[in-house]
């Protein structure tokens, strides 16, 4: 029997998902079944698109895509926001602020994992190719989509149902081994298959070999150390995925792909954008004091590898066409002119643990290094005349990230625009102006797990990759020891979602209530320091989960019926966060 499944005309637009360049044919334009679709080579590039939206469909509930839990989560931010707007201190809490928090999450990421499962079923509905390699490219995408989609899943909840088939099945959860030999071996297919194409030849957006591999190192960093493991499990008895593989996989990737560090970092986030920068003052002291003039590389550069693009024409119902809420909810509360170039409002969520800033300044090795303001704005010096909201501000250190923060632009004859993006074709708009791509990957987090697995042997121009991402940050080279490496990652990568999962495979979760316990903050006006709840130790909440796996939505433990059992450490009295449970929450 064919199996019906609905595909929006929109959503396969190139503009907003990877870059597919065509769409539907007008014959049966909304409604696809396993018998005419794919047809042709078109359509199996719209079928793969259709994969990558779902990313863009869930930053619509940023407070439940994994991206921004995972950065609430780490050490090096707070949760932030006022006292009604509780979803990020939650996150930073390991707790539950609405009972069906990730709903949206569980649900689009079995969404993006249903159309993986059918593409790589249907895909042999074509039977002519243009060449053998398109189709081992579309193939190997969806192999790595759903793997990411699982990863997701794993570092999320831990153990969830593997579901690999488009049959409605109701299924308990797999163990921790089957979800990642599967995550592993969907990988391994994707590099021993797909094209060595260097960069840019695959694609604007697409995934690439080069990420699989990368990937699979990721997979295997946390997997090894937050288990306790030597290898990676592949399936059916298809053996292991050693560290020597691993090794080979990212040399590979160094010297094959393409890709490459630029030649500043600070090259990567938009506020080096020209519109912005030509009136940042941040960025004219750069130029005066550095002599170097900073220049946004785009969202589409040589050293991003793996980032959800968004639309320059975003809106609200069509999850194809999202902008970019992350950021959305990092922006600050009643913001403008004063606070140029960061205007356009949001939430304020995510301040900036002092911690960081003086761990940074005060380390003899980091001398210097540029990247501290590059990454991390003082609001009382860099924005002086921006006075916040202090009627509902919580947690404000008066730190912020500047990578994924809204920036406006003026133009030629002095007007304000809400958004940069507007220059590049986007709305003037304070929301849906928020094009900003969010990175998954990029070639610098490659070097550092290449020195991670290899005690710093010499990869690139010469350097260890320790070291040659030190060298992009004019720092002196250094002798490899994991907490060097340890010290790198936290800096070069930090707001990068990265954090969290570094510090639950090295075992150092405790350094989130070292790096943030104490921290002076500001809550509604009032001086104050960051404190964990009395009756909820952020150790003890981790550790009853789990190991910091968040709860299955409540709606589908339901549906399932008693296949599916809840994670433990959620029950309603340990778990649920309310906006009162705040320490310092004025009355």
């Amino acid at each position: 029997m064919k199996k019906i499944f609905y595909i929006s005309a929109i959503i396969l637009s190139a503009v907003c998902l990877a870059a597919c360049d065509s769409f539907l044919d007008t014959e049966s334009l909304t409604k696809k079944n396993t018998g005419n679709f794919p047809k042709n080579e078109t359509d199996a590039k719209q079928m793969i698109a259709g994969i990558y939206a779902i990313m863009n469909d869930n930053i619509a509930d940023p407070e439940c895509d994994p991206f921004y839990v995972f950065e609430m989560a780490g050490d090096d931010r707070l949760g932030g926001g006022s006292q009604s707007n509780i979803g990020a201190q939650s996150c930073d809490r390991i707790m539950n602020d609405i009972i069906d928090k990730f709903k949206p999450f569980w649900e689009s990421r079995y969404a993006g994992i249903f159309r993986a499962n059918n593409a790589i079923a249907t895909i042999d509905n074509v039977t002519e190719w243009s060449n053998t390699a398109v189709k081992d490219q579309l193939l190997g995408e969806a192999y790595i989509l759903r793997a990411f989609y699982y990863f997701n899943f794993a570092q999320i909840f831990g153990q969830v149902p593997l579901v690999l088939t488009t049959e409605a099945q109701n299924l308990p959860k797999a163990s921790v081994d089957e979800i990642y030999a599967q995550i592993a071996s969907d990988l391994k297919f994707a590099i021993t298959t797909m094209p060595s194409s260097p960069y840019p030849n695959f694609g604007e957006g697409h995934v690439s070999k080069w990420v699989a591999e990368a990937l699979m190192a990721r997979v295997w960093l946390f997997y090894t150390g937050f288990y306790h493991k030597n290898e990676l499990p592949l399936l059916d008895g298809g053996g292991i995925v050693s560290k020597s593989e691993v090794v080979g996989w990212l040399e590979d990737c160094i010297k094959n792909s393409g890709h490459r560090l630029l030649s500043d970092q600070r090259n990567l986030w938009p506020y080096t954008n020209p519109y912005t920068a030509k009136d940042y003052n941040y960025v004219k002291q750069v130029k005066e004091n550095e002599g170097i003039a900073l220049d946004w590389a785009t969202d589409e550069n040589i050293e991003s590898m793996f980032a959800i693009k968004m639309s320059n024409k975003a809106g609200w119902h069509k999850p194809e066409l999202r902008h970019n809420r992350i950021v959305e909810y990092f922006g600050f509360r009643k913001s403008g002119a004063n606070c140029f170039p960061f205007i356009p409002q949001g939430y304020s969520n995510g301040p900036v643990c002092w911690t960081l800033w003086t761990d940074w300044a005060e380390d003899p090795n980091y001398a210097g290094d540029y990247r501290r303001e590059g990454s991390i704005c003082r609001r009382a010096v860099e924005i002086p005349n921006y006075h916040g909201d202090a009627a509902k501000e919580v947690e404000n250190t008066d730190l912020i990230s500047k990578k994924y923060m809204g920036c406006g632009a003026y133009g030629e004859d002095g007007t304000l625009y809400q958004s940069y993006g507007y220059f590049y074709g986007s709305e003037n708009d304070k929301q849906v102006g928020l094009t900003q791509a969010v990175i998954w990957l990029r070639f610098a987090d490659v070097l550092l797990m290449h020195s991670e697995l290899t005690d710093g042997a010499v990869v690139y121009n010469g350097m260890s990759g320790l070291n040659a991402v030190r060298d992009r940050a004019h720092l002196a080279p250094i002798g490899y020891s994991l907490e060097n490496l340890k010290k790198e990652r936290r800096y070069e990568l930090c707001f990068e979602a990265v954090r969290w999962n570094d510090l639950r495979r090295w075992g150092d979760v405790e350094q989130i209530v070292k790096n943030q316990e104490g921290n002076p903050i500001l809550n509604q006006g009032a001086e104050g320091v960051y404190q964990w709840q009395a009756n909820h130790p952020f150790m003890e909440r981790y550790n009853a989960t789990g190991g910091g796996f968040f709860k299955i939505p409540e709606s589908q433990i339901t549906l399932a019926e008693g296949v599916l059992e809840q994670n433990p450490g959620w029950e309603k009295a340990e778990s649920e966060f309310a906006k009162g449970d705040l320490p310092y929450f004025k009355k």
